[in-house]
């Protein structure tokens, strides 16, 4: 099984990566196609590899614009890439840069309908019935996560019952409205719940989904219909099939936010997930930073609903990307937007906390020496480090990587001084973004923010030899939900204590004060309590994607403060002083970004517009 598995995967593999580059469309796909023949039905293997096969249909979001670069906590330094092409505005339904995720999805849609169709055709004495009712709610959930990817980019989608047919008349194909494409996607998940499991009971099912990972999928699915973006937004009022069917709904309707904080308590209520403590993996003492760096180390802890189990060159990508030169690219670049937004130790904002400066550098160790567990390097900040990062978050320390923090992926100390000019060989291998450094803008690297991406990147990889070490690939995980709840309960009853109950059980995992000591004169002010609830979720979901997502069905991409990337003085020749020049620590403005109310939503291929002629496009594009 375990061979079959990996086999089908790699397919999968190869299939999503045609899919990404492919302008084939979803409605070429006929059943012969989808390899409906006798054999796949008649054994065991060849069902269950069918099965698996649909897997691979699920994409990761590693290499996707929502979380390389198009929000506001990432830049990408390499100016001839799909991200930059569209946040300067130049990309549409005529060139979406062979980024049609429209026909991915609905391919993956049409081979689980297919394998519905036609699982029990299977003999009984081959694959027992209740496998069969088990892989069938797998099927189930697998479309509806389709579905789900399909809605929060695109909007409202065409729904199919069955299989396309060979001589099927695809304009009768016509988008469904918004609200009933959310009933549709929760009605899937909710088609499950009775089969699925609250936990798989053998690791030979990591990455199927739950009863937990269908509940997910409906609280992410209520969050963007209570949403400005989904909620009355007037804008959409135009938005209409070509019969004149409104497919979005023009009535704002509080009741949405109750549903969508009901959505999420569902599945706070199994209790059967927490917030992931180092205290899990043997450690005696408690420390925040190796909990909140370590949870993404693993998909086999009660923080992971639901989660991606794939080999292959995503984990070797993702650590090549953020590691600064020489061994990685340094490509995928945190902004200074994120680098302020994250909270000091005493759980404040850094221009409400008296004891922050930028002036000078640290002329201690961090006392709390934060990650020094296992490796004996202190991953919190290091003397001669400015002191803009000092006394930190530890969440901080485990998403950003800054000037003069050791290297993450280097092994040994002949990795680590790797990465190290001459002069800085002292076997910590210190990032060097620093005009002359060895990743600094002198090296061409001309729109480099001066930070790389910490988050999810493995200690134990040797990316200087290439060698990137096996995690999975988290797509939600529990703080997401109690973030869900405290939202949209403070929309509907800012006064519900258990908004507060929840913030404080991320604020302490995260190893800072509470919000009701922190903050206690904000605690039931709606307007006030939802800028620090999306502060929080902007923090602790930082570099995950979910900012992408956030910013665009709260309406808040036009705001141009989301907009304007900031960055250190890495122009600035530091004439040889290294980590000592101050002139690098400086805000200048990198880039204000592009934006045009239409990428609200993303376009539809062209090509899939002129195949289905019952389609409409997006509003604007």
């Amino acid at each position: 099984m375990k061979k079959i598995f990996s086999r089908i995967l790699a397919v999968g593999l190869l299939s999503a990566g045609i899919i990404g580059v492919s302008s084939c469309d979803y409605l070429d796909q006929k059943p012969e196609n989808l390899k409906t023949t006798d054999m796949i039905w008649e054994t065991r293997v060849e069902a269950e590899a069918y099965l698996y096969n649909i897997y691979g249909y699920i994409w990761l979001s590693t290499d996707d614009p929502v979380v390389f670069g198009f929000a506001d906590e990432t830049s990408c330094v390499f100016s001839n890439t799909n991200v930059r092409n569209m946040v300067e505005g130049n990309w549409g339904p005529s060139n979406t840069l062979g980024d049609n995720k429209w026909s991915a999805a609905y391919r993956g849609i049409q081979k689980a309908l297919v394998f519905e169709q036609n699982i029990d055709r299977v003999p009984e004495g081959v694959l027992s019935t209740d496998l069969k009712t088990q892989y069938k709610a797998e099927s189930r959930f697998l479309r509806g996560w389709f579905y789900w990817n399909l809605l929060r980019l695109y909007g409202p989608f065409v729904i199919f019952e069955k299989p396309a047919e060979q001589d099927e008349d695809f304009n009768n194909y016509v988008r469904r409205p918004f609200d009933e494409c959310v009933e549709y996607v929760c009605g899937l998940m909710e088609s499950t719940l009775n089969v699925l499991p609250d936990v798989w009971t053998s690791t030979a099912y990591l990455g199927r989904p739950t009863r937990g990972a269908a509940l997910a999928v409906i609280s992410q699915a209520r969050l963007l219909a209570a949403s400005e973006l989904w909620n009355g937004n007037p804008r959409f009022k135009d938005f209409k099939n070509k019969d004149g069917e409104l497919l979005a709904p023009q009535t704002k309707d509080q009741e949405k936010w109750r549903i969508a904080a009901e959505a999420a308590e569902d599945v706070i209520d199994l209790g059967i997930y927490h917030l992931y403590h180092n205290t899990e993996s043997g450690d005696r003492e408690f420390d925040p930073y190796l909990s909140f760096r370590e949870l993404f180390m693993s998909g086999n802890h009660a923080e992971v609903i639901f989660a991606t189990h794939k080999s292959g060159d995503w984990q070797w990508g993702y650590d090549k990307r953020c590691n600064p030169k020489n061994g990685g690219y340094s490509m995928q670049n945190a902004t200074q937007n994120i680098v302020d937004a994250f909270l000091t130790r005493d759980g404040l904002d850094i221009n409400d906390d008296e004891n922050y400066s930028e002036e000078g550098f640290a002329q201690k160790d961090d006392p709390d020496e934060y990650g020094k567990v296992r490796n004996e390097i202190n991953r919190g900040y290091r003397k001669g480090e400015s002191n803009m990062y000092v006394d930190r978050e530890p969440r901080f320390y485990a998403s950003v990587h800054y000037n003069g923090r050791p290297v993450l992926s280097a092994i040994t100390v002949d990795d680590r001084n790797y990465f190290s000019s001459d002069k800085n060989k002292d076997g910590f291998g210190r990032a060097e973004y620093y005009y002359s450094g060895s990743s600094g803008a002198g090296t061409q690297m001309t729109d480099f923010t001066g930070y790389n991406v910490a988050k999810k990147v493995s200690t134990s990889s040797s990316i200087r030899n290439d060698q990137a070490v096996y995690r999975p690939y988290i797509n939600i995980r529990y703080a997401e939900i109690l973030l869900n709840y405290m939202e949209a309960m403070n929309e509907y009853n800012p006064e519900d204590p258990k908004i507060i109950t929840y913030f404080n059980e991320i604020r302490e995992r995260a190893g800072i004060p509470n919000i009701t000591v922190t903050y206690p004169q904000d605690l039931g002010d709606k307007e006030k309590m939802r800028e620090w609830i999306l502060r929080e979720r902007q923090i602790e979901l930082a570099f995950e994607g979910d900012r992408f997502w956030t910013l665009a069905r709260r309406l808040l991409y036009e705001k141009e403060e989301n907009r304007k990337i900031y960055r250190m003085n890495v122009l600035a020749d530091d004439q040889g002083q290294g980590f000592a020049f101050e002139g690098f620590y400086e805000r200048k403005l990198l880039q204000t970004r592009y934006w045009d109310n239409k990428m609200y939503l993303y376009p539809i291929a062209q090509t899939e517009i002129d195949r289905g002629r019952g389609l409409v496009q997006n509003p604007g594009w």
